[in-house]
């Protein structure tokens, strides 16, 4: 993990806001920043969570995305919770 990128550790994967994978997340989530702000304002959805979380994951294997999501829910928003402020931390400051 290099935090200088801004990457992030979630379930034992590395999460790594390259420009492509963030690109693949604003279409289909909308802007980034209405997701930052939507997270700010304690607005910002599990499934578009996951949804940041699967575009950003650098290291998928053969995992698909309907069980990556049901990990991500079962570690729950304890575990999640800092990978998102990572990226979204990166997102703003532009690492």
């Amino acid at each position: 993990m290099n935090a200088q990128r801004g990457e992030a550790q979630l379930l034992g994967m590395r999460l790594r806001p390259s420009f492509a994978a963030l690109v693949a997340a604003e279409a289909e989530l909308g802007p980034l920043f209405g997701l930052v702000a939507r997270a700010a304002d304690g607005q910002l959805g599990l499934g578009e969570m996951v949804a940041l979380f699967w575009h950003c994951c650098a290291e998928r294997g053969s995992l698909d995305r309907e069980t990556f999501s049901e990990r991500v829910t079962e570690a729950g928003l304890a575990a999640a919770t800092p990978a998102l402020r990572q990226l979204l931390e990166a997102i703003l400051v532009g690492r």
